[in-house]
């Protein structure tokens, strides 16, 4: 069982918390994404883990050992860039192969393992050929099979995808899956793409400014976030916030948003034990926002188309209300011109309440 363990881990630069005070377990054979934008931390945590930087603070353990001031080959990991860094000059098969020499391992089971593992990976027919010669997916997988052949404990992962496709990239998240959940082995994933982070992991470890801000499975994460921050970098298009005040009157709770009011009274003592004050934030995901032409009975929003965007088997609606734009996701069919009236309404069972001073979820 390979287990890895980040006991309140630190890394800084002079003054710049990279990585601060994260503690987190991977649990055997799991696939863990760190998600976050740039300068987050995340391949920063990653290189700790891999030994290509030296902890501040903090305890890394991989399986039974503690492993700080182990060198990256003694950790029994291996570890795939966003670069592939194959060797030029070397074929396919001796870049796959160039672990397994250092070992001294005999010429007959190097030959057997590479053919074993290009074949899993579908690049058998590529084993004479140089990096030069490949498209950029063929070269992942050359690179993905080096560290395959290794047998690590725990596999790293840096942006492996980032320099493919669109349409590569749907394919190799798939062939990732399928490779992990076949190697039985642990894997821990860096990405900024929230796509390949919702789709792939077991669990997702947000982070911003060296933190782990939530670590939950991706359905959890996407359903309760524990704040805006978390709550807008996941999802596409991001969710809508709207700045509003809680208000009581003659009992009834509302949020009043200026242009519109929403009913709150069913959560109205969960608000006021969780907020720290009265304005608050209303989050809205764009599929829970339905948008119509013409107004029905109902606790309907005025709005004015403000622009579509048809992407296929969807449309993402913009509509203005009062200062504001908010995006609703609709049905294909949906026709309106810009400047036209519309109505919108929101799934109240969705929604969404931040307090705006600590940015935390309250619903």
């Amino acid at each position: 069982m390979v287990e890895v363990i980040l006991d309140h881990v630190s890394k800084h630069f002079g003054d710049v918390k990279a990585v601060d005070d994260v503690s987190l377990t991977v649990s055997d054979k799991e696939f863990v994404t760190f998600l976050g934008p740039s300068g987050s931390g995340k391949t920063t945590a990653l290189r700790l883990i891999a030994g290509l930087e030296t902890l501040t603070s903090g305890d890394i353990r991989i399986g039974e050992r503690t492993v700080n001031d182990l060198p990256p080959k003694d950790r029994d990991i291996a570890m795939v860039f966003q670069s592939y860094a194959l060797y030029p000059h070397m074929s396919v098969f001796d870049n796959i192969a160039f672990p397994l020499k250092i070992r001294k391992i005999p010429r007959e089971e190097i030959e057997k393992t590479v053919k074993q593992t290009a074949e899993m990976l579908g690049i058998e027919k590529f084993l004479k050929r140089k990096p030069k010669e490949l498209s950029g997916g063929e070269r992942q997988r050359v690179a993905l099979g080096r560290a395959i052949v290794r047998k690590p404990a725990v596999f790293l992962m840096d942006e492996p995808l980032s320099n493919l496709d669109a349409k590569l990239r749907v394919y190799m998240r798939a062939e990732l899956i399928r490779l992990q959940k076949k190697l039985a082995t642990t894997l821990i994933y860096v990405t900024h793409d929230q796509v390949e982070a919702m789709t792939m992991s077991d669990r997702i470890a947000i982070m911003n400014y060296g933190k782990i801000l939530q670590v939950e499975a991706p359905k959890g994460i996407y359903d309760k976030p524990v704040d805006t921050f978390v709550a807008g970098f996941i999802g596409s298009p991001p969710m809508n916030f709207i700045d509003c005040s809680f208000v009581e009157k003659n009992g009834t709770a509302i949020l009043d948003a200026g242009t519109f009011t929403v009913e709150v009274s069913e959560f109205k003592e969960l608000i006021k034990e969780k907020a720290t004050g009265s304005e608050l934030i209303l989050g809205l995901r764009p599929e829970d926002v339905s948008v119509q032409k013409e107004r029905t009975p109902g606790e309907l929003i005025k709005s004015e188309i403000y622009v579509i965007e048809p992407l296929g088997s969807e449309i993402i609606i913009d509509l203005r209300v009062g200062d504001g734009i908010v995006k609703a996701k609709g049905a294909p069919d949906f026709t309106a011109n810009i400047g036209d009236t519309a109505w919108l309404m929101f799934n109240k069972n969705k929604m969404h309440v931040f307090d705006r001073k600590t940015q935390k979820t309250i619903i």
